[in-house]
C-alpha cells in the first residue's frame, strides 16, 4: 500500500471519528420527532429536550465557570430573566418566545455584564456566595414585582397543536440552541480570548502582568455565559406555560447545570454535554426503577462521589489525560 493510501485512510479516519460520528448523532436527533408518527411518545421527546436544556445552561455555564474558574451558583437568575421577559412579552403583547427568545438572550446579556461589573471584583468562596446572594435577591424582587405577576407569576397560553405534536417545536428550539451554546463553548475554548481566559484563571496577577485586561474578559466571559442560558428560559417559560419566581428562581437550576459540567468534565467543550447525559438518563433509570422517592437523591450523589473519586477532572478531562477519550469528544 502507498504512503499517499495510507494517508488518505488515516485522513478518512480522523474525519469519520471526529466530524462523521457528531454529524450522525445531530441528523438522528433532527429526525427523532418522528417516531411520533408511529405512536404517542411524548414521554421521550420530554426527556431529550430537558437534556437539551442543560446541555445549553451548563455548556454556556462552561464559558465562566469551566474556562474562568468563577463558580456562580446563582447563573439562573438569567434563567428567569429570560423567561420573564418573553413571558410579560407574550401576555401583554401576544408576541410568542420563539420570536423573542433570541431578544431575551440579549437582555439576559446586558444584566450579564452588569452584574458581573459589581460580583467579579471578588473569586472564591466570595464571589459564590455573592452569586447566591444575587440569586435570593432577584427571588425576593420578582416575588413582589406586581407588574409581572409577583409570586403568581405570569400564566401563558397553550399551543394549539394536537397534543402528541404540542412539544415538537420546543423540542427543536432548544435543539437550535443548544446546538448554538456548544458552538459558543468551542468557539471561546479556541480563541485568543478563551487563551486569556484561562490564563486569568490559573493567575489574574501575572495574567495581568502580561497586559490582559483581566476586568474586561471575565466580565465579558460573564456576559457571554448568560445570552443562552436567558434563550433558554424563554423557551422553557413556553413549554411550561407559565413563569414563577419559586420555579425560575432557585439554587437548584444553578447546581444542576454546575453539577453536570462538572461531572463531565468542566473546562472541556464536551464535558457539559457527557455530564448532562449521564445525569438525566440515570435519574430517568432511576425514576424508572424505584419512583420518585429520597432513593433517587442520595443514587445520584452517589454517582457523583463515585465518578468523581475515579474521574477526578471529570468524565472527558480524566479520560482526555489518560490518552483514552474517543476523538469523536475531544473538541478541546
Amino acid at each position: 500500500m502507498s504512503d499517499t493510501t495510507v494517508k488518505s485512510s488515516q485522513s478518512l479516519s480522523k474525519l469519520d471519528s471526529k466530524k462523521v460520528i457528531p454529524l450522525l448523532l445531530l441528523v438522528s436527533l433532527i429526525a427523532l420527532p418522528a417516531v411520533q408518527f408511529f405512536g404517542n411518545h411524548n414521554y421521550a421527546i420530554h426527556v431529550v429536550l430537558f437534556a437539551f436544556l442543560y446541555v445549553t445552561m451548563s455548556s454556556s455555564w462552561n464559558i465562566i465557570g469551566g474556562y474562568g474558574g468563577f463558580i456562580s451558583l446563582g447563573h439562573n437568575v438569567f434563567f428567569g430573566i429570560g423567561a420573564f421577559f418573553s413571558g410579560f412579552i407574550f401576555a401583554r403583547y401576544g408576541i410568542s418566545p420563539f420570536y423573542t427568545a433570541l431578544l431575551a438572550g440579549l437582555v439576559a446579556t446586558m444584566f450579564g455584564f452588569a452584574v458581573g461589573l459589581i460580583t467579579l471584583r471578588v473569586r472564591g468562596p466570595s464571589f459564590i456566595i455573592s452569586s447566591i446572594a444575587l440569586l435570593m435577591i432577584f427571588r425576593i424582587v420578582f416575588d413582589r414585582w406586581e407588574l409581572v405577576g409577583a409570586a403568581h407569576g405570569i400564566t401563558l397560553p397553550h399551543n394549539s397543536l394536537p397534543v402528541e405534536w404540542s412539544k415538537v417545536p420546543h423540542y427543536y428550539a432548544l435543539l437550535i440552541l443548544m446546538v448554538g451554546a456548544i458552538f459558543l463553548s468551542w468557539s471561546v475554548r479556541h480563541s485568543k480570548f478563551g487563551l486569556a481566559l484561562r490564563a486569568i484563571s490559573h493567575d489574574e496577577i501575572k495574567s495581568e502582568v502580561t497586559g490582559i485586561n483581566v476586568r474586561l474578559i471575565k466580565v465579558t466571559a460573564f456576559a457571554l455565559s448568560a445570552f443562552f442560558i436567558g434563550a433558554a428560559g424563554a423557551i422553557w417559560a413556553d413549554y411550561l406555560t407559565y413563569v414563577r419566581p419559586n420555579i425560575f428562581f432557585i439554587i437548584l437550576i444553578a447546581a444542576n447545570m454546575v453539577l453536570m459540567c462538572i461531572l463531565g468534565g468542566k473546562g472541556t467543550v464536551a464535558g457539559p454535554i457527557v455530564g448532562t447525559i449521564v445525569m438525566i438518563f440515570f435519574n430517568e433509570f432511576i425514576l424508572a426503577q424505584f419512583g420518585a422517592s429520597e432513593l433517587n437523591i442520595f443514587l445520584t450523589g452517589l454517582l457523583l462521589i463515585i465518578t468523581l473519586l475515579y474521574f477526578p477532572e471529570g468524565i472527558v478531562g480524566s479520560l482526555k489525560k489518560r490518552n483514552l477519550l474517543p476523538r469523536f469528544l475531544d473538541w478541546g
